[in-house]
């Protein structure tokens, strides 16, 4: 990601974390995650805009991953197995692995690597490895909504109406108007609020106002759904669309990535997404990027992580070079698969776990 990026939560929100509490005076006010979401979605474009006046390199980044959990980086064998962890286990799961000795590691390995083949064949082919790995990226979407579903369902009907919804999230804003006098703070809730409604109704297939945890999951993870996608790039066209022509220009979008504060020299960076713009985002040469253009550039699809990191571990774990893998020759080499203590990823992990 960019040096100083803001994260699509317009376009791609994930209540990941409950964060409670504004202290004002000796009173304390609680306000939900989702609207502790916009106010830290405000923060973070305003601590942008402050470094940027410092450092005018700064930029943001809208590209949105198929594997939104893979570490952005690519891999470094000679380093780590640190990529090819948390694609095949998860980040999550894949910490837990490095708190184990080898062999509990290989135990462990040997019984996924029996889940894996599907078909029972004894044989891990690349097709089973890649639906495997994408398996265990969307998982995180799911626990994500388990650990915040009751905040949301009131009334604890195993559904979340967008009553419901809407009172969990900015019942405080809509009660207290008046403590959100700041024009910026005022100007994000009414802004949010309508588009949180728009999102919810294209999220509940069934048309009931009320969203189960498949469509609760859609709405809080459009970027996963692909009757979703259409609102996260109409989400992503009215952040950068700043003069309200339903389109993008290139002033726009650069201004999206780069906050020219000082009037100097554009950097190096910036001239590059200029000719990026005219080159590859203007797709029919107009001058301005409509949604379907928009769509092309923030969902590319010219790349699959996951199959690409199948392939990988087949390549380098595939000894008699049959483009299959035998439980034997995933165990031959299990630390690219897991870690444990004894490597030396492991060892960095257990030292550093707070970093993560």
């Amino acid at each position: 990601m960019g040096k100083c990026t803001r994260v699509r939560e317009a376009g791609a929100p994930a209540a990941e974390e409950q964060r409670e509490g504004i202290q004002e005076g000796e009173k304390e006010r609680k306000l939900h995650p989702r609207l502790m979401d916009v106010l830290g979605f405000v923060c973070a474009v305003l601590l942008c805009t402050s470094v940027a006046h410092g450092k005018p390199t700064l930029r943001k980044e809208r590209v949105l991953y198929q594997d939104p959990e893979l570490t952005r980086q690519a891999h470094e064998d000679n380093k780590s197995f640190q990529y090819d962890h948390e694609a095949f286990l998860g980040k999550e799961e894949a910490k837990t692995f490095d708190q184990l000795t080898p062999e509990e590691s290989k135990d462990r390995l040997g019984k996924i690597v029996e889940r894996i083949d599907s078909d029972a064949d004894g044989y891990i082919t690349t097709a089973e490895l890649k639906a495997w790995i994408k398996r265990v990226q969307k998982r995180y979407v799911y626990e994500n909504v388990a650990k915040v579903w009751t905040d949301y369902d009131l009334n604890k009907d195993n559904k979340i109406s967008w009553d419901e919804y809407k009172q969990a999230t900015y019942g405080y804003y809509l009660a207290n108007p008046e403590e959100f006098e700041d024009a910026t703070d005022q100007f994000s809730f009414k802004k949010m609020l309508p588009r949180d409604e728009r999102r919810f109704k294209r999220a509940d297939l069934n048309g009931d106002l009320a969203a189960d945890r498949e469509e609760f999951t859609s709405f809080l993870h459009p970027e996963e759904f692909e009757h979703m996608k259409d609102i996260v790039v109409l989400e992503t066209l009215e952040d950068i669309d700043k003069n309200s022509d339903g389109h993008v220009d290139e002033d726009e979008y650069i201004a999206d990535m780069f906050a020219h504060e000082d009037g100097g020299p554009e950097p190096e960076w910036v001239k590059t997404e200029r000719e990026q713009f005219s080159d590859f985002r203007d797709l029919n040469k107009d001058g301005k990027m409509d949604q379907d253009e928009i769509r092309h550039w923030i969902m590319p699809q010219d790349y699959d992580h996951a199959q690409a990191e199948a392939r990988h571990l087949v390549y380098e774990s595939d000894q008699d070079k049959d483009q299959m893998l035998t439980k034997e020759e995933i165990l031959e080499n299990w630390n690219m698969f897991v870690g444990s203590q004894a490597t030396n990823y492991g060892e960095d992990l257990t030292k550093n776990h707070d970093e993560l």
